[in-house]
């Protein structure tokens, strides 16, 4: 489920890349739109992932999708998820997709999760629009069918991604059928991963450097850095391809390996899509030119490394992997695309490290300096994409202490009750103001 840029120079790039690649073959859905599956299809599922570097591109044709399909298709994901030779399905679908709560639980209030709800117990002939409501239904067909157990294996942002899958997918389906979320939990293993490959959107450029140098026109190519990393911790009853052939790595404790992801590289991307667009950069790169820039990541840096434990994290041999994969200005990742869904990313890339920080008796000031570049962003920009960009523009419209309260309870109910941390977050929202830019 999801078929952007990121599961294509990631699941599907370690699936080409397994041993056992010819026995396996990926169908895979789009979201919202079927923009990304009528052109794939149009190309028999082929395209190309360019790897690009400081030191040039190099090309590789991947097949391992071997169905493009219109996510709005539900009939055919519930065939496809019914079939005994149907073994595992990843989702790749943005972590608001989840629709979680600041606690961590499904927010069964959302409207989208209301209609899907209606609509599965109701066995109504319209079927469900949220990515939660067609997988609930394809695995009633699968139990229906007796088809076995599989795999559901999360490939988003979230901590303890497995157990968030987990948590969503089953209490969406004990809302209609206590039967099926037994069925679910126990035939259905929920995998936790990190994911790990800077993907940025695909441009017009992108597609002619393919034209250029390959003598074909692909017009669904993923660009993305050489880097690739993938850690799971999970079953997989039904059988999996050999992902460790392309050096995916299968552990017993994710939460170490999840953190670092989290804390590091994403945690930084959302510091400088907030930070860098409010002193007037458009790409992770610009933004980590800039002095003030730098600082604060390296700063957030120190206090998330204090917070990580665990061995074999290597934790400052990943700090400078990752200051060389910011600097890589042929990757034109743009902080607009990183920024979107602040209200849900933040929730765990700064609150955890905040929390932790504070726990032991320090400010958590460079995490409170993130949580503030995104409360002064959320006044300035135009067009916020966030889950709750309803409750943020309502929240803009307090003024003062009021304001700042609301925006943060939105990230955790409990740092809007904490004086200390109000009081920090107030003090640090002018570390990014630019004459001239927004601020």
């Amino acid at each position: 489920m999801g078929l952007g840029a990121f599961h294509r120079s990631h699941q599907a790039w370690y699936t080409q890349q397994a041993g056992d690649s010819a026995e396996w073959g990926i169908a895979s859905f789009t979201g919202r739109r079927p923009d990304a599956a009528e052109v794939l299809a149009a190309q028999d599922g082929l395209y190309t992932v360019v790897e690009r570097s400081d030191e040039g591109d190099s090309f590789e044709v991947i097949t391992s999708i071997v169905e493009a399909v219109d996510g709005a298709d539900v009939a055919r994901f519930v065939e496809l998820l019914a079939a005994p030779l149907t073994s595992v399905v990843t989702l790749t679908i943005t972590e608001a997709a989840y629709r979680l709560n600041a606690d961590g639980k499904l927010d069964s209030k959302a409207p989208d999760v209301v209609a899907d709800l209606a609509l599965l117990t109701a066995a109504s002939a319209d079927k469900p629009a949220t990515p939660l409501g067609r997988l609930v239904l394809g695995l009633a067909a699968r139990r229906d069918a007796d088809a076995g157990p599989l795999a559901v294996v999360c490939c988003d942002n979230l901590s303890d991604n497995g157990t968030v899958a987990r948590n969503a997918v089953v209490g969406m389906a004990s809302a209609f059928d206590a039967g099926l979320a037994a069925w679910i939990d126990a035939n259905v293993s929920f995998v936790s991963t990190s994911v790990d490959r800077i993907t940025p959107r695909t441009t017009d450029a992108d597609l002619d450097a393919v034209a250029a140098a390959c003598g074909y026109r692909d017009e669904s190519p993923v660009v993305t850095e050489p880097f690739h990393n993938w850690v799971l911790s999970g079953d997989f009853p039904a059988g999996r391809p050999r992902w460790e052939d392309a050096g995916a790595m299968f552990v017993a404790e994710i939460e170490p390996y999840e953190n670092r992801k989290l804390w590091l590289l994403n945690g930084a991307h959302s510091l400088l899509a907030y930070a860098g667009q409010l002193r007037g950069h458009t790409t992770v790169a610009e933004a980590l030119g800039d002095d003030v820039c730098r600082q604060a990541v390296e700063e957030f840096w120190d206090e998330a490394a204090a917070n990580l434990h665990g061995e074999g994290l290597h934790v400052p041999a990943y700090r400078a992997a990752l200051l060389e994969r910011f600097g890589n200005s042929r990757i034109a990742h743009h902080l607009a695309q990183i920024a979107m869904d602040g209200s849900t990313k933040l929730r765990m890339r700064a609150v955890p490290v905040l929390r932790a920080e504070r726990a032991a008796g320090r400010s958590g000031e460079a995490a409170a300096r993130m949580i503030a570049a995104w409360a002064v962003f959320t006044a300035t920009a135009t067009g916020l994409q966030d889950p709750l960009a309803a409750d943020i523009a309502a929240a803009n419209l307090l003024q003062g202490r009021a304001r700042l309260e609301a925006l943060l309870g939105m990230l955790d109910p409990e740092l809007a009750t904490d004086a200390g941390i109000t009081d920090l977050v107030e003090s640090l929202s002018g570390t990014f103001a630019v004459a001239g830019k927004l601020s």
